[in-house]
């Protein structure tokens, strides 16, 4: 909706331009009512026409601005089959997504509903690859699953990760009950009674 208004700024200045070289050439005064009235009727005709323009769907083939666009996430799909294929795009730099038609095709239809498949149970987006470009081979994938994103390095630090120690309960044990008593550390034998004979 942003967009919309420098286009119609720039029709009503051209319209205002064309308005007053009507009114200062030398010609009847009912043709120079006639222009000023279709000068009147000419805006408000063109703010209705951009607007309503706004809430369909843009043909792929027209799309200028964006056409060297490498990738686009696909929000939304709706295929009308033998008629159209509606896609709802966000593309990179783009702050709103933008809804695009593309001709039918029973090929690319079969590889969004499968690409789209794919991607529900990765739990991963739906992306296009060059929604704007026409595919010159009938194998290149326009929809595909967004693959899995890479996990980040454990160690942050970007060095060798050290290796982890485990000792078992029972290692633990039998090396506290493997110690010599304090008695034998010291050097000192301990003392036993003396036993009686018959």
């Amino acid at each position: 909706m942003n967009e919309l208004l420098p286009f119609f700024a720039g029709i009503t200045v051209l319209a205002g331009i064309l308005g007053s070289i009507s009114i200062w050439t030398p010609r009847k005064v009912w043709l120079k009512c006639t222009a000023l009235c279709t000068l009147a009727f000419f805006l408000p005709v063109a703010y209705f026409t951009m607007t309503d323009l706004l809430s369909r769907p843009k043909p792929a083939d027209l799309e200028w601005l964006h056409r060297q666009a490498d990738k686009a996430e696909v929000l939304g799909t709706r295929m009308t089959e033998g008629e159209a294929i509606y896609v709802w795009l966000k593309m990179e730099g783009v702050e709103e997504p933008r809804a695009y038609v593309l001709p039918w095709d029973q090929q690319l239809a079969k590889q969004m509903h499968g690409a789209k498949r794919e991607a529900e149970s990765k739990g991963q987006p739906l992306m296009m690859g060059k929604p704007f470009q026409p595919s010159l081979e009938q194998r290149d994938k326009k929809f595909y699953a967004a693959p899995q994103p890479k996990l980040p390095p454990k160690n942050p630090d970007g060095g060798p990760e050290e290796p982890m120690e485990f000792k078992h309960q029972s290692a633990r044990e039998d090396q506290h009950t493997l110690a010599a008593p304090p008695e034998m550390d010291s050097g000192v034998l301990p003392q036993t009674a003396p036993t009686r004979t018959r």
